[in-house]
């Protein structure tokens, strides 16, 4: 049970991503720890964003764009409903960063509860 909302989780993750982004990661991965979600996923980065990061500056562009980006989705009452309907628990926090270099983003999401019934 716990592997398909996992799973179910990834997949709004990214629906989410490819609504607000115009792209979602080609891979993602959610694990549940006690009333953490956590969504590791890779393949972030759109062409142009690939182009910019070879400079400096690009790198630090890209980082602090997607930054903002990625919190400003979370803002989105809508957004934070579709993940707390589907987790039957209210979001406490999220926790984001991308490593531009590796595209590899890392998002947390506390819950009011435990989200692993093990």
């Amino acid at each position: 049970m716990t592997k398909n909302l996992e799973h179910q989780f990834s997949m709004v993750v990214r629906e989410i991503r490819k609504e607000h982004v115009g792209n979602g990661p080609k891979e993602i991965l959610t694990r549940f720890v006690d009333s953490w979600a956590i969504s590791e996923m890779r393949g972030n980065l759109t062409n142009v964003e690939k182009f910019m990061i070879g400079s400096k500056d690009g790198r630090r562009m890209v980082h602090e764009a997607r930054t903002k980006l990625v919190k400003n989705i979370y803002k989105n009452p809508e957004v934070i409903e579709r993940l707390e309907h589907l987790m039957k628990a209210k979001i406490l926090r999220i926790f984001s960063d991308i490593n531009i270099e590796e595209d590899i983003a890392m998002t947390v999401f506390v819950f009011d509860k435990p989200l692993d019934p093990r």
